[in-house]
């Protein structure tokens, strides 16, 4: 009498194919990729990138005082920036811009991601966001909206005569995880530089 033979297809043979598939296939992903390094640089470097983020808090600026901080004017309006994320890096506060716009008659036109709110230091003026427009007077808050293609938006000063400002306070990180967009539209009146704006 001949002695049994496991058959392939019975459980030891089947389990030995699925052993040697599976190598196999170790063997085709190990080929495909490439071969391991031993480099630390781009993990070091996210070490010191929030080793620095902790150092700002402790030892940045608390107060930020107007009288330090020139106005500005750009393309939308004369600014008084205090806080930029990517014009400050020496206040304790990361990622937030603050400034105040200091609107003569009426700003430049342009279109981004809401979500940003304007409280109303003086004056009395009206804001149009996609066409409708929202007045507005001293101690107001006014509040652009989130949607799908951000807000296009223009402030106005009802009494040019008199001033007419207001602070605004934004989350670059939130605006970054909406997918902002910056789109300018118009130029402010008071504007003396290139016609055309960058990315248009």
């Amino acid at each position: 009498m001949e002695p049994l033979q496991n058959s392939p297809s019975g459980p030891h043979g089947s389990e030995s194919g699925d052993r040697i598939e599976g190598k196999l296939e170790r063997e085709k992903v190990s080929e495909s990729e490439p071969a391991q390094k031993d480099d630390a640089r781009h993990y070091d470097e996210t070490l010191k990138i929030y080793a620095a983020l902790r150092n700002r808090a402790r030892t940045g600026k608390i107060v930020l005082r107007g009288k330090d901080i020139p106005w500005r004017q750009n393309r939308q309006g004369l600014l008084k920036m205090f806080l930029s994320f990517h014009d400050t890096d020496d206040a304790a506060a990361s990622d937030w811009i603050c400034f105040i716009h200091d609107i003569k008659a009426q700003s430049g036109k342009h279109r981004h991601q809401g979500g940003i709110h304007l409280l109303v230091l003086e004056g009395d003026g009206y804001t149009v966001v996609d066409g409708q427009r929202f007045d507005w007077e001293k101690w107001d808050l006014i509040t652009l909206p989130v949607k799908p293609r951000g807000c296009e938006h223009q402030h106005f000063n009802k009494i040019h005569e008199q001033p007419a400002k207001w602070m605004a306070f934004q989350y670059h990180t939130f605006m970054k995880a909406l997918g902002n967009m910056f789109e300018q539209v118009e130029n402010s009146p008071d504007w003396k530089g290139k016609k055309d704006a960058p990315g248009r």
